[in-house]
């Protein structure tokens, strides 16, 4: 008997010391776990401030923006030297002898944009160039050597057409008059001013461009303006000839503050200039419900993100339409950037991926349209004092390629060249502060996303 009780000893010590060990253990992995959920908590905070020191930066720098943009000439050598920093451009000293050829100043020539230079005597409104000037539009009489520019520069030659003074064949609500032209340093367009009657007669040499052409691409043809000009024609037409009824369906749009129409908040009634309520208007849709909520940003990584709040979206939506990423561009280490292998929470991939995916599962009947964020300067004003911030084309393409995965209709803005705030006219004329548009960059906005909505919906007829 004494025998069996110290073996029944034995085996209850052992128990409780393998009980012991279990729980032990349980509590080191407890322990382990919440170290690591402490680590990413705090990770997380350190991120959220930091990304809240940028977007404060962010308004310092559209105040800068907005102040300069009621100077022409000083907005473009402001935003050409953001360019060369950025490198997008390449100064003329890096390319020839600036005293072999006669030229004086600091002035650059960059590649972006189509040739715009004057032969002979400038025509009305335009303007010198001065010691500080930048030349726009790529030096076609530069040599492949960089050894010799051509008098003129790159010329308006005689087949382009110079709108000033009298303009002809201009229908419509007129937006050219008097002494503009249609170039890459057009002014005089005001808030209220659309883009209608005979475009074509006004640019003639028209170069058509595929839809899949990069904005890289598309700025060595033509200008933000021009492009943007041409486009909100193109979209008018679209819009004029339309045959698809809009009238019974529900539309939302789920975005950022140029969804929300910032820069127009003082004035009464403001919203009716936000893009959604042009949208409604111009569709002569039933309903158009705006949930833009100023500096809300895709991802988990900044305020009132996306992922977290798209089921605010009224069941009964026929439409929705997806526009942000311009806050995640202020925010976005190759950390929070993630990539699409992984998809985790808390980065722009992996976020993005839910949010489609709960769009996909949430709203199995809406045609849902996502929109790649305009390019905007602030990016790289930003990025200069930042430099582990990524490229905009980064947010853009993952929008792009996951939007294919899921089936998505894509608005692509970013490629488009349209409302390009590195473009100094567009900044002055419609997006005064480099990144929020005035009353008529927001109606030229609403128009082309409607014009797109309007193509979708007859092509797939």
């Amino acid at each position: 008997m004494r025998k069996i009780n110290e073996i029944l000893a034995v085996v209850i010590l052992s128990l409780m010391a393998v009980l012991l060990a279990a729980v032990g253990m349980r509590l080191y992995d407890t322990y382990i776990i919440n170290r690591k959920i402490e680590s990413e908590i705090k990770r997380q905070e350190e991120v959220l401030s930091r990304n809240k020191e940028a977007q404060d930066r962010v308004q310092e720098m559209r105040q800068e923006i907005e102040q300069m943009s009621e100077d022409r000439v000083k907005l473009g050598q402001f935003l050409e030297e953001i360019r060369i920093d950025s490198g997008e451009v390449v100064p003329v000293s890096a390319m020839m002898d600036l005293g072999a050829v006669g030229m004086s100043g600091n002035r650059t020539v960059s590649e972006n944009e189509p040739d715009t230079s004057v032969e002979g005597e400038m025509s009305d409104g335009e303007q010198s160039l001065s010691d500080n000037d930048t030349i726009s539009g790529n030096v076609s009489s530069v040599s492949d050597n960089a050894t010799s520019v051509s008098e003129n520069m790159t010329s308006v030659s005689d087949d382009t057409t110079d709108v000033s003074g009298n303009t002809t064949e201009v229908s419509g609500s007129d937006i050219v008059s008097g002494n503009d032209t249609i170039s890459g340093n057009a002014s005089g367009i005001s808030d209220n001013d659309t883009v209608s009657g005979n475009m074509l007669d006004l640019l003639p040499k028209i170069e058509m461009v595929s839809p899949e052409t990069t904005l890289a691409q598309r700025r060595q043809i033509r200008s933000s303006l021009e492009e943007t000009l041409l486009a909100n024609w193109e979209d008018q037409a679209c819009l004029e000839e339309r045959c698809v009824d809009f009238s019974g369906k529900k539309i939302a749009c789920l975005g950022d503050s140029i969804t929300a129409a910032a820069n127009l908040e003082g004035e009464e009634g403001y919203l009716s200039y936000a893009y959604p309520s042009v949208l409604k208007e111009t569709l002569g849709a039933e309903e158009v419900y705006n949930l833009g909520i100023g500096g809300s940003s895709i991802g988990r990584y900044w305020s009132d993100a996306f992922v977290e709040r798209y089921q605010q979206i009224p069941e009964d939506t026929d439409i929705i339409i997806v526009m942000g990423g311009t806050n995640d561009g202020f925010c976005l280490s190759e950390k929070e950037f993630g990539s699409l292998a992984e998809r985790k929470p808390w980065t722009f991939c992996g976020d993005l991926d839910e949010l489609m995916r709960g769009l996909k599962e949430n709203y199995p009947d809406a045609d849902i349209f996502f929109v790649t964020p305009l390019p905007n300067i602030l990016q790289d004003y930003l990025t200069r004092e930042r430099d582990y911030l990524l490229p905009q084309k980064n947010l853009s393409d993952v929008i792009l390629t996951l939007s294919a995965a899921y089936g998505f209709r894509v608005i692509d803005l970013y490629n488009s060249n349209i409302l390009d705030s590195h473009d100094a006219d567009i900044v002055a004329d419609y997006m005064p502060d480099g990144v929020h548009a005035n009353k008529a960059g927001y109606r030229i906005l609403a128009e082309h996303i409607a014009a797109e909505i309007v193509r979708s919906y007859e092509e797939s007829e």
